[in-house]
């Protein structure tokens, strides 16, 4: 479960800050007039321990820019979030907090989340009493699984094509949302990466049976022949990449066991680095 999430985080970083003036123009449409991309940087990771709560968190995405017409400097905010978490309004809270005190800049708060169950954090945090209101924090918040992947397909974006599985989908259409995929992403004419990187986000949330794949094939051959065949040198590349990954995967693994044998019947660093090819650092972080 920790390894799906840091994918999950590292996707979603990856994908929001290559595509990051696309992100919110598909999901934080009111916000894009105002926001001034050419003055756009990103800043480093930030850690805070909550001691109350005895928990560390890290803030991945954060963009610091300025409002178009203004010189003043602000934050964006960016926490994807793949499980359910019942203080999730608390925690946006404390990172808005520490990011104020460390900053003093605005900051534009906002949160994604991936699950499947139907959303029930709030997206606001509030301190009231009776007699007084001290404080309504509120963030926006985006629920993909509340979306509807037909909205985003008339003037797609790479962010909401990467995230089509994700969304709010019919089971019986997913033969459809693919052939929408590959052909809404071969319009936009990403350089090779990039396109790489959607559809790897694509794949990775968005699985065929082996029934549905052979609906897909068959429904191809309803698609203009040109079309198809660019579609198919698409579909091509990404196996062959995905058939290289496991090799290479797999020879990664191959070597961590024999260095694992070699420590565990004393072989010194030097010896295993000379039969493995692995660094001293890779063998060091198998001991631990």
């Amino acid at each position: 479960m920790k390894t799906e999430r840091n994918d999950h985080d590292r996707w979603f970083k990856e994908l929001i800050t290559t595509f990051f003036e696309e992100f919110i123009l598909a999901f934080i449409p009111e916000a894009y007039e105002h926001l001034d991309f050419d003055h756009l940087t990103f800043l480093q990771q930030e850690v805070y321990t909550d001691i109350l709560k005895g928990r560390k968190g890290t803030v991945d995405i954060l963009a610091e820019t300025k409002l178009r017409g203004q010189d003043a400097l602000i934050i964006v905010h960016i926490e994807p979030q793949s499980y359910y978490e019942s203080d999730f309004n608390d925690r946006m809270f404390f990172y808005f907090s520490r990011l104020y005190e460390k900053y003093r800049r605005p900051i534009l708060p906002i949160a994604i989340f991936s699950y499947d169950q139907p959303r029930k954090e709030n997206d606001y945090f509030n301190v009231h009493f009776t007699f007084k209101k001290v404080l309504s924090f509120n963030f926006f918040s985006i629920h993909l699984k509340n979306k509807n992947w037909r909205d985003f397909i008339h003037q797609p974006t790479p962010v909401a094509l990467a995230l089509l599985g994700k969304m709010g989908y019919d089971q019986r259409e997913k033969v459809i949302i693919k052939i929408q995929f590959l052909r809404m992403l071969l319009n936009l004419e990403l350089d090779p990466a990039r396109q790489q990187l959607v559809a790897g986000i694509f794949e990775n949330y968005f699985k065929l049976s082996k029934d549905e794949e052979s609906q897909l094939h068959g429904q191809l051959k309803h698609i203009p022949k040109d079309e198809v065949n660019h579609i198919m040198e698409l579909m091509t590349s990404w196996e062959r990449k995905g058939i290289e990954k496991g090799k290479m995967e797999g020879k990664i693994e191959e070597k961590n066991a024999i260095a694992r044998r070699m420590l565990q019947k004393g072989f010194c660093i030097q010896e295993i680095i000379d039969i493995t090819g692995l660094s001293e650092k890779e063998i060091k972080e198998l001991k631990i």
